[in-house]
């Protein structure tokens, strides 16, 4: 298999001197004591935002923790390369890019409609681009001055920009995983079938009888399904039983993802809650053998917000039995979808519709989870650095039949066989299941989703 190329282009290390006597006279607290933030675009990106640590004028050292982290990242494909160093015939062009930043003080978000933070000042860092795909480049780092709110008083923004190659396998379904698609590995222009998906039901009944129906070459999954999921049938309304396989051209299978905990309408509405969340066991083939390697749940955010919430946790093999590694958990719009990412290096994982999941900057991971306080104990089990994957997740207002075909990028670093894209290939395809899972209960589901005797009632 082949990687595309893509760049990293990451902002880390922020700091903010403020002299005292630039504090504006209306103001009672020093910035430095309270919060300080910054808006980061690059052109034709998503705006992110991160927070901008204060430090004393007189100290040259930054805040505990702020010199390793990175508080924002961009992901730069072949054609975004292109499009920004003027290669794209269609935006030719011989200016540098450019990453623009604006530095406010005060708390972010707005007040009866009116922005929270006062605008400090603006600085731009110049991008040369141009062969970034094969070595590391370092584009600022040091101390930028900002603004002047009296003639004696000049605020300093400390920042660092660099971008490092950051080459990814792509995948792509040529159809919705629920139409048992093809799955094509991407290389510029060529596509190259790799795996083919069988989307299939479960046997719901009792515990003891719940695999039944998976097809034989998935009988040593059997016992980790069960023991993953719930033991008990639930009343009402749920959705349960859905199941995708992962096969090989040879057509063995390698990965699978299935659902152990329905998906269930909380009492009372039509819709899966966050304290009652359906879940997902993701298995690999590993030395001939199937093992657990995670576990997914979703449900659906309620509010404004109207969100798929999801988490997603490591399952390691040597780990203590029932303990998983969060690796990833925030929320997806239901209506217009987004990208479900695994970001080991953000302090702040951009998830494609504005919102974010902190993560542990100077970790490998996020935090652990399991039945016991094993603390930092678990970290030695993840070997997962820097960006993991993302994948594309259309969302419920797109329409027709079997129209999404997510994509899949995988770092190359976490690829070292079949078996490992082919379980992130099932990850995606799970995330992806979930938006159907956990659409309202009031809302029909398109019939690859139904049970051949539910289309009969």
């Amino acid at each position: 298999m082949e990687p595309c190329p893509f760049v990293r282009l990451s902002v880390g290390n922020l700091a903010l001197k403020i002299p005292v006597a630039s504090k504006p006279e209306r103001s009672v607290v020093h910035p430095s004591s309270s919060p300080c933030f910054c808006k980061i675009k690059l052109k034709s990106f998503s705006l992110q935002t991160a927070v901008v640590p204060c430090i004393a004028p007189e100290n040259n050292q930054f805040p505990d923790g702020s010199q390793q982290a990175v508080a924002a990242s961009f992901h730069l494909s072949k054609s975004d390369l292109d499009r920004l160093t003027g290669k794209s015939l269609l935006f030719a062009t011989s200016k540098k890019p450019e990453l623009k930043i604006s530095i406010y003080t005060g708390r972010r978000g707005t007040t009866c409609g009116v922005n929270s933070g006062r605008l400090l000042g603006k600085i731009s860092v110049p991008l040369d681009l141009v062969g970034t795909e094969s070595r590391a480049v370092l584009f600022h780092n040091g101390w930028i001055n900002v603004g002047k709110v009296k003639s004696s008083s000049i605020a300093q923004f400390h920042l660092n920009v660099k971008s490092e190659p950051d080459p990814r396998f792509v995948f792509q379904f040529d159809r919705d995983p629920e139409c048992s698609p093809q799955v094509f590995q991407i290389q510029g222009s060529i596509r190259q079938p790799v795996f083919t998906c069988k989307f299939s039901f479960r046997s719901t009944g009792e515990r003891n009888q719940r695999c039944r129906s998976l097809p034989s070459e998935l009988s040593g999954a059997r016992g980790w399904l069960s023991s993953f999921g719930s033991g008990r049938e639930r009343p009402g309304k749920e959705r349960k039983g859905w199941s995708i396989t992962v096969h090989d051209l040879s057509g063995s299978p390698v990965a699978t993802a299935s659902m152990v905990t329905p998906f269930v309408a909380s009492p009372g509405s039509d819709r899966v809650s966050r304290s009652n969340p359906g879940s997902w066991l993701i298995l690999r083939l590993g030395d001939g053998t199937w093992k657990p390697w995670g576990r997914l749940e979703a449900w659906r955010e309620r509010g404004s917000t109207d969100g798929l919430g999801y988490r997603f946790e490591l399952i390691p093999d040597s780990a203590p039995a029932g303990t998983g590694i969060v690796l990833a958990e925030s929320t997806l719009s239901c209506s217009k979808g987004g990208k479900f990412i695994i970001d080991l290096n953000n302090r702040n994982v951009n998830n494609g519709n504005g919102r974010s999941t902190p993560s542990s900057a100077t970790s490998p991971v996020c935090s652990p989870r399991g039945s016991g306080d094993y603390g930092y104990g678990l970290w030695p089990y993840c070997m997962y650095r820097g960006f993991v994957m993302s994948a594309s997740v259309e969302g419920e207002g797109a329409s027709g039949k079997c129209s999404s075909k997510p994509t899949v990028e995988i770092s190359v670093q976490h690829v070292n066989c079949t078996e490992d894209a082919a379980a992130f290939v099932a990850l995606s395809a799970a995330i992806d299941l979930s938006m159907d899972a956990c659409r309202l209960f009031s809302h029909k589901l398109r019939k690859e989703l139904c049970p051949a005797q539910d289309l009969l009632k």
